[in-house]
């Protein structure tokens, strides 16, 4: 009964299996036809955010099993567990957007309660969709057990008239149907074609962006971040995974061994040179500030300055994730950097090894365009710029990839809300060279920091991206094109200087030099401060009540919590 090694001595599970006065613990695990082996072996938690909300979680049910296999032939015992997600393809353009971001919370927060309830050892996380790859990840470093991620796949891109095409595709034919330069034959026809397998997003939008990173910052094994969600050799990587954390249980590396500065330098770096998501720059400083770390949007804009955009990838380039992955994935990636000088190649990873040590065995592809060498570039900087200015005294972010202009000045057209703006592009209300302002919109305010996909793809099919701009306390999706400025701090709820906007001020962009203005005087700004009065947030219960009180500034991540830098004792250590 009381069987158990030397490994036992020293995890979490010895409180729930090990002694008899655990007898009456053990009896639930006989119960569900563990024999006393398993029940005194190591026990691995099977994390999936798999539901039927939509198609970038639908294979993660399937991958688990492939993970409990390889958890079990390394002589571990997996447990598998769900929790939620939301998907923003399906959140988009609605109040339902307000859940998005705050469900990066519920995930990591749900993970850590049934990982300490029930004293699970280790890990293996699978997350498909935008918000559950950061939250997944986040809970390692936060329990700090050792951790593999997976990422369930990208979906294979459509067939649309002979080209291929992504959901971005859809989002923006709503835009050109309302202008008249799409049928309504064609809009139905695209919708049915544009995502024709199960995977998320398949362009480098923020589910394929943050996957990325978990190869870079080393919490997912090499090339595991890149198999399409289709292809059943994904359950390879997988079963690999449970067998290569039972080796991280062995040797005791751990999330925050691997989750260190110079891994989140690197994690910066792959989103720079791969033109990838603005949320990174939320995702990124929420990571380490479990760990501990200050990591705040201007040192993830740091990196962003000094990478060089070299992957030419959806939204602003030609190819999607399944053409990565096939060219080389993220290690072709994360050698064109390694080997100009853009990466630390002494960072520890999930394979036991650094970042140095599995980039020695991967070869240049010379038969592939989709990654550029860092000596001959898309653009000497990165894919994404932070600002700063009277406007954006905590920062603000762009995506500069495929934009042809990195300046712009015009007048404010203001909107308290998405859905206000939505309406004035949907009816063509709008002038070319207006700057529309979003805002009430930021994580407290929101609350929820939505993305405003529906808005820019709209502008996009009425081919305004880069005739007008946008900007706003809440955030963008992935798949926005066009100049569009996210993450305004302070945020219009709160006091911030975009809430003290009118119609017709002046605002300047200039993403080269990296500023975010509006010509008032700061005495004008501190008047119309005091004749700011907040407004009232439309949540006055649930979830989002309690996230709107917890939640902090987009510059920190938006987090809830005071993060491992507060921490007394660590999960891991119980």
């Amino acid at each position: 009964m009381d069987a158990k090694t030397n490994l036992k001595d020293r995890l979490p599970s010895r409180h729930v299996t090990e002694g008899p006065e655990r007898a009456p613990h053990r009896s639930y695990y006989y119960a569900m036809g563990l024999t006393t082996q398993q029940i005194h072996q190591p026990f691995v938690g099977v994390a999936t955010c798999w539901n039927e909300a939509a198609p970038c979680n639908i294979a993660l049910m399937r991958q688990a099993q492939a993970v409990k296999k390889g958890v079990a032939a390394a002589k571990g015992t997996p447990r598998e567990f769900c929790t939620i997600t939301v998907t923003d393809g399906i959140a988009m353009g609605h109040a339902g957007m307000k859940s998005s971001l705050p469900s990066r919370e519920v995930i990591a927060d749900s993970v850590e309660l049934t990982m300490r309830g029930h004293g699970y050892d280790a890990l293996v996380g699978l997350a498909g969709c935008d918000k559950s790859l950061p939250g997944m990840m986040m809970v390692m470093c936060r329990l700090n057990v050792p951790s593999i991620f997976i990422y369930g796949g990208s979906i294979l891109p459509g067939k649309f008239k002979g080209r291929q095409v992504t959901v971005q595709d859809v989002f923006e034919a709503v835009g050109r149907h309302s202008v008249g330069t799409m049928s309504d034959a064609d809009l139905d026809e695209l919708e049915q074609v544009a995502c024709p397998s199960a995977g998320a997003c398949g362009a480098q939008f923020t589910a394929n962006t943050m996957a990325t990173v978990s190869e870079a910052i080393g919490l997912a094994l090499p090339y595991s971040a890149g198999a399409p969600a289709p292809y059943e050799f994904r359950d390879q990587f997988c079963m690999t995974a449970g067998e290569q954390v039972m080796e991280l249980v062995k040797s005791n590396i751990r999330p925050r061994d691997i989750v260190t500065r110079k891994a989140l330098e690197n994690a910066a770096a792959v989103v720079a040179a791969s033109g990838g998501s603005t949320n990174a720059a939320l995702h990124l400083p929420a990571i380490a500030h479990e760990c501990g770390i200050t990591f705040t949007l201007f040192d993830v804009a740091e990196v962003f300055r000094r990478t060089p955009y070299v992957a030419d990838l959806k939204p602003a380039g030609r190819y999607v994730a399944k053409d990565l992955f096939e060219a080389g994935g993220v290690p072709l990636l994360m050698k064109s950097l390694f080997d100009g000088g853009h990466l630390h190649g002494d960072c520890m990873t999930v394979t036991g090894r650094t970042i140095a040590e599995n980039l020695r065995s991967v070869r240049w592809n010379d038969e592939q365009d989709v990654v550029r060498r860092v000596d001959q570039p898309l653009s000497p900087t990165g894919g994404v710029v932070g600002l700063r200015g009277n406007l954006a005294p905590e920062g603000a972010i762009v995506k500069i990839a495929g934009l042809k202009t990195l300046q712009f000045s015009g007048p404010a057209r203001c909107f308290d809300g998405e859905e206000a703006c939505f309406a004035a592009v949907a009816g063509r209300k709008y002038n070319e060279g207006d700057v529309l302002v979003i805002r009430y919109e930021g994580p407290r305010g929101g609350p929820g920091m939505r993305e405003m996909l529906s808005t820019t793809a709209a502008l996009s099919g009425q081919d305004m991206g880069g005739k007008v701009a946008l900007i706003t306390d809440g955030r963008f999706s992935g798949a926005t094109r066009g100049f569009c400025i996210g993450h305004i701090g302070p945020e219009a709820a709160i006091g911030g200087p975009i809430g003290l906007l009118r119609d017709g001020d002046i605002i300047e962009i200039d993403a080269e030099i990296g500023t975010l203005n509006v010509k008032l005087s700061t005495q004008e700004l501190e008047q119309r401060r005091q004749d700011w009065k907040p407004r009232e947030g439309e949540s006055a219960s649930g979830y989002l009540w309690k996230y709107a009180q917890q939640v902090g500034a987009a510059v920190n991540g938006a987090v809830t919590h005071p993060g491992g830098a507060a921490e007394k004792a660590c999960y891991a250590d119980v």
